[in-house]
């Protein structure tokens, strides 16, 4: 009976380790279950990590983001039935921030462009100012340094811009008044512009002086000069005949127009509306129309 026994217990031993052996997981069930594990567990389930089963033991590799990531994954590996050992070989990798937006500046919008600014008007020296006398004026009776007034007869434009109106007011000066005497000397009257009128201002203007003379007992002649030192220009002369006559006499290419008439004592006289032409001596220079 003992014999028995003992050959029975021999018999089935073989077979009860057989099966046991047969039951523990393989390499590649053990490598399935971890990685399944692994990626269903909320802490670990973004770490990239590759498994490796050899003869039970597991080696793990790859990333996590957490130390507690990675404890949790070799926490798995060590719990799956069948393994022999883990050798834990991931490295922590947290994700990189993303740099930081920059701040929204508020872009102020461009500059508007802003239109060309018109130009002054400059009415060059030269520019002949044709005007009709407002009063009279003589050589017996006006004075040096009186002032008299006139009004402009044509308008004066520049580069096709008009400069000075038609009917601009302009102040005059008598440079020099000398009454001729009955038996020798000479009357002289000159005369020059000081200023324009237009628009409600007035502009400062200088221009050659018209300087007539009259000469000799007797003698109805007027002398015309140029230069000197007022700066004279080539002006003209005076008519002959009674007080008044002669008024508006054309003097040439550019000389303007003088009126004038000489009395019985050769007297010089220039009646009102009388036409006179005066030449700039320096530049004017105007703003804009509309300003």
């Amino acid at each position: 009976m003992p014999r028995r026994f003992a050959l029975s217990i021999s018999l089935v031993l073989p077979l009860v380790l057989a099966a046991g052996c047969s039951r523990r997981p393989n390499d590649a069930q053990i490598q399935q279950d971890i990685q399944e594990k692994t990626a269903a567990d909320p802490e670990t389930k973004d770490a990239e990590v590759t498994v490796v089963a050899k003869e039970g033991k597991v080696t793990l590799s790859g990333k996590v983001k957490t130390p507690a990531a990675q404890k949790k994954v070799e926490q798995i590996a060590q719990q799956e039935p069948g393994n022999t050992g883990v050798d834990d070989q991931t490295s922590i990798e947290p994700e990189a921030t993303p740099p930081a937006e920059a701040p929204l500046v508020a872009q102020s919008p461009p500059p508007p462009v802003e239109a060309p600014k018109p130009q002054p008007i400059v009415v060059p020296t030269g520019t002949v100012l044709t005007v009709r006398m407002s009063q009279a004026l003589s050589s017996k009776t006006s004075q040096t340094g009186q002032t008299f007034l006139a009004t402009l007869g044509q308008p004066v434009s520049v580069g096709g811009r008009a400069a000075i109106p038609a009917g601009s007011t302009l102040s005059g000066t008598v440079v020099t008044a000398k009454s001729k005497g009955k038996i020798k000397g000479e009357g002289e009257l000159s005369l020059a512009l000081i200023s324009v009128t237009m628009r409600g201002q007035t502009y400062s203007i200088q221009t050659a002086v018209l300087e007539n003379t009259t000469k000799g007992k007797g003698k109805r002649t007027a002398a015309t000069t140029g230069g000197g030192a007022a700066g004279g220009a080539l002006i003209g002369g005076i008519a002959g005949g009674g007080k008044g006559a002669g008024i508006g006499a054309l003097l040439g290419a550019g000389a303007g127009l003088v009126g004038g008439a000489a009395t019985g004592n050769q007297q010089i006289e220039i009646p009102a509306e009388s036409a006179l032409s005066f030449r700039l001596s320096a530049p004017l220079t105007l703003p804009p129309p509309g300003e």
